[in-house]
């Protein structure tokens, strides 16, 4: 694939795991409060969750796009590491 898709695809991985960070201190944040509304707790972490998961599943098809749809995950780490 092109450069310029692989940059994208990293930019959008390091900002997907700013966001999902940001998300889990926030959580923690609001764990601590003593007035802490429970049910935005409660909805603020299954949030963060489902974002973290959905993230990993959308990162890791952008993943194999970005490097060429290749055959095999092992051909990815290749490439990483060459």
């Amino acid at each position: 694939m092109t450069d310029a898709i692989l940059q994208a695809y990293r930019e959008v991985e390091q900002a997907m795991e700013r966001y999902t960070l940001l998300l889990e201190e926030q959580v923690a944040a609001m764990r601590t409060q003593e007035n802490s509304d429970a049910s935005k707790l409660e909805r603020m972490t299954y949030g963060a969750r489902a974002m973290r998961d959905s993230s990993m599943i959308y990162l890791s098809y952008a993943k194999f796009i970005a490097y060429g749809m290749p055959d095999s995950e092992d051909l990815i780490q290749e490439d990483l590491q060459g």
